[in-house]
């Protein structure tokens, strides 16, 4: 089949779109990247976002507005990727939606009540004439589990070491990793949940510090600048969250711009730069990593494989392989994956296992009760002709 993917993570700074190609079933399913782009969104629409994830600044119309418009941009963006790839819109089967976290609902033992991502999935159906699935997390929730990380199902079907155990680790706005135990180990759970802050911190921290005029520490260059506060980050490890026993995971409702903004005024009460300041926030995110390593890790790692936006940023990677040494860490290209899309692929691997009924996460990996098939579909104007080709044999 034919599948776009779409997601727009944490950080928000645009979509990822990715034409796909999907085939076969659990344990031999196969997938690839044909095309991938990334669409950007109009200026002034990531801040509209990140306000919508501050209850404060979210109020009903406004969040029922943002939902429709990121309607809009989703469908644009998979319209975009399949011009891109050399297609048409009647040779795609399914697109797989993501759309854009607002809140995942945490409750103080760790249980996650509710989740909500948002980018209207009929807009989509509607505007590209492709069925259309999304709202991927809310069943694992609904069957006990997380609803995340889902990518880290991906990580279990396409990415075992045939030999040791490997740490697939995400660094996107949220820092979240899959331990997956070796192909010859047939006895051994996978393990995944969210250890932290990614780039949440360190973004929200620069665009306190630039009053709005960046997004995020590009290449690391502010943060090589500075002197990491040892005393302050011990204090910054101490918070509870980093404590709790997975499976758990967490969001910009706890790691977002308020707690950055936060953090910037402590780092300069304690007199610190602002190169200090991000290279503290930098190291925190390494070092809460490491821990979670340390707490949780289900047997020793042979090898730890990087993706996500966090991977290009050469201060964060420095930490980490400190940190981690003599375990070689890596990243998704070191391993023939594209960690710049991978994401997008995820949900057009989730979109292909929904049509065809089957489970879009391992319990073991989000904590549910048992693996349920994810989603909701939106019919498009193929519908009918996908059910005859995929389901009736004809």
């Amino acid at each position: 089949m034919i599948i776009v993917g779409l997601i727009s993570g944490t950080s928000a700074d645009g979509i990822d779109a990715a034409v796909c190609e999907v085939t076969g079933a659990p344990p031999g399913l196969q997938a690839r990247i044909r095309h991938a782009i990334t669409y950007p969104y109009p200026d002034g629409f990531q801040r509209r976002i990140h306000r919508a994830c501050q209850p404060e600044h979210s109020p009903v119309d406004a969040l029922c507005q943002l939902n429709a418009d990121l309607g809009e941009h989703f469908a644009a963006a998979a319209q975009r990727a399949i011009t891109a790839a050399g297609l048409t819109a009647a040779d795609v089967d399914l697109i797989g939606s993501h759309g854009q976290t607002v809140w995942h609902m945490v409750q103080p033992d760790g249980r996650v009540s509710s989740t909500l991502q948002i980018g209207e999935g009929a807009i989509i159906a509607e505007r590209t004439g492709i069925t259309t699935v999304n709202s991927f997390r809310t069943r694992d929730v609904a069957a006990g589990g997380q609803g995340a990380p889902l990518t880290s199902y991906l990580d279990w079907l396409l990415l075992r070491h045939p030999d040791h155990w490997r740490a697939v680790q995400n660094l996107g706005g949220i820092a979240n990793v899959t331990f997956l135990p070796p192909l010859s180990d047939t006895e051994s759970d996978p393990l995944a949940f969210d250890s932290g802050p990614s780039n949440a911190l360190i973004d929200g921290a620069m665009v306190t510090l630039t009053g709005g005029a960046q997004s995020f520490d590009r290449d690391g260059a502010l943060a090589a600048q500075g002197r990491v506060d040892e005393a302050w980050l011990r204090g910054l490890l101490s918070h509870p969250y980093y404590e709790r026993k997975p499976p758990k995971t967490t969001g910009r409702e706890l790691f977002g711009l308020e707690m950055s903004e936060e953090l910037v005024s402590d780092g300069r009460g304690r007199d610190l730069d602002d190169a200090s300041i991000v290279a503290t926030l930098t190291a925190l995110t390494a070092e809460s990593i490491a821990d979670a390593y340390r707490r949780f890790a289900p047997a020793p790692v042979g090898e730890i494989v990087l993706g996500g936006g966090g991977a290009r940023n050469p201060a964060l990677v420095a930490m980490l392989r400190a940190r981690f040494d003599p375990v070689p860490v890596r990243t998704h290209e070191d391993i023939g994956l594209d960690s710049d899309n991978k994401e997008a692929l995820v949900f057009a691997v989730l979109a292909h296992e929904t049509w065809h009924a089957r489970p879009g996460a391992h319990p073991a990996l989000t904590g549910a009760a048992h693996g349920a098939v994810l989603g909701q579909i939106t019919p498009g104007a193929n519908y009918a002709d996908l059910l005859r080709r995929t389901w009736c044999g004809g």
